[in-house]
C-alpha cells in the first residue's frame, strides 16, 4: 500500500481556505478548507454533486468562489494573472476539446504558451521540454499523427505530455481515467504515481473509482453535502460507514495482499 504519512518538512503547495461557491444562487461548496503538500498525490472522491469539479475550479481560478482564498505555492491565486498560474498548474481536464486536425506535436507544443514570450517562437528550452514530455508520456511514437486518428486513451495520454510540456508544479487532474479501458487506466494513473515520486509534482485528482483512488493516492478528501465529510489517509477515509454514510451503500472494504491495497466491494 501507498505510504500514507506526511513527510515532516514539505511545502504547502496549495491551500484552501474556507472557500465557499454558487451556481445561480445554490451553493454547491461550503467553508471548504484543506492544504496539499509538495510531493504529494491527494484524491478527492464523493458522490455525483458533491461539488468535486466545482471544487477543483476554483481551485484554478476559472471560477471564483463566493468567499475564502486560495493560496497556490505561497501566492495568492487571486493576485495571479492567467499565464502564471499556468506556470504552476497544469490541468488534465474529463473532456478537453482538441480540433481533431492538429498534430500530437502540435497540441503537446500548445503546453509551453504559458512560457513563451512569443506565441509564434518555439525556443531550445520549449522543444526539450515538448520532447521529454512526450518521451515520458509513450507518446513520441505517433508525434505526426493527427489527434482525431488516436483512440480514446491514447489521445489522454497527449493531453497529459501538453500537461507535462508546461512544467507545472501542481498537476490537477479531473476525471482522467473516465471511459477508458482497464489498460489506459492503470497508465495514466501509475505514470501519474511516478511523477509524483520521482519528479517530486503535487497532484491532485477528482476520480469516482474508488479502488484507483486507494491503490494509487497518498491521501483522500471525501467530499458530501458541500462540506469535507472525512480527509486523511486512505484507511481512516474509505471506510463502511463512510461509504453508507455519504455514497448510501453497503460496501465491504478489505486490504488485497496482491496489490497490498485496500479493495472496495459493494453488496448493495
Amino acid at each position: 500500500m501507498v505510504d500514507q504519512s506526511t513527510v515532516d518538512g514539505q511545502d504547502t503547495m496549495i491551500k484552501v481556505e474556507n472557500i465557499s461557491a454558487a451556481y445561480h444562487e445554490t451553493l454547491v461548496i461550503d467553508g471548504i478548507s484543506f492544504q496539499v503538500k509538495d510531493g504529494e498525490f491527494l484524491g478527492i472522491i464523493g458522490p455525483n454533486g458533491a461539488g468535486k469539479t466545482t471544487l477543483l475550479k476554483v481551485m484554478t481560478w476559472v471560477k471564483h468562489p463566493l468567499s475564502g482564498k486560495v493560496m497556490l505555492d505561497g501566492k495568492d491565486i487571486s493576485q495571479l494573472s492567467r499565464k502564471e498560474i499556468a506556470q504552476i498548474i497544469a490541468v488534465v481536464a474529463q473532456s478537453t476539446f482538441v480540433p481533431p486536425l492538429f498534430a500530437v506535436e502540435d497540441v503537446v507544443s500548445m503546453g509551453r504558451y504559458a512560457h513563451q514570450k512569443s506565441r509564434w517562437t518555439m525556443t531550445k528550452e520549449d522543444i526539450e521540454a515538448v520532447e521529454q514530455a512526450m518521451e515520458r508520456t509513450n507518446t513520441t511514437k505517433f508525434c505526426n499523427r493527427l489527434i482525431g486518428e488516436l483512440s480514446g486513451g491514447e489521445r489522454q495520454e497527449v493531453i497529459i505530455a501538453r500537461a507535462l510540456a508546461q512544467k507545472p508544479k501542481i498537476l490537477i487532474l479531473d476525471e482522467p481515467t473516465a471511459n477508458l479501458d482497464i489498460k489506459h487506466q492503470m497508465r495514466i494513473l501509475g505514470l501519474t504515481r511516478e511523477l509524483v515520486k520521482e519528479q517530486g509534482i503535487t497532484a491532485i485528482m477528482v476520480i469516482h473509482d474508488l479502488n484507483l483512488a486507494a491503490r494509487f493516492c497518498d491521501r483522500l478528501i471525501l467530499l458530501y453535502n458541500k462540506k469535507i465529510y472525512a480527509e486523511g489517509r486512505i484507511e481512516d477515509v474509505i471506510t463502511p460507514e463512510n461509504l453508507k454514510a455519504t455514497y448510501e451503500v453497503e460496501a465491504v472494504v478489505e486490504n488485497n495482499a496482491l496489490i497490498d491495497s485496500l479493495q472496495v466491494v459493494v453488496l448493495n
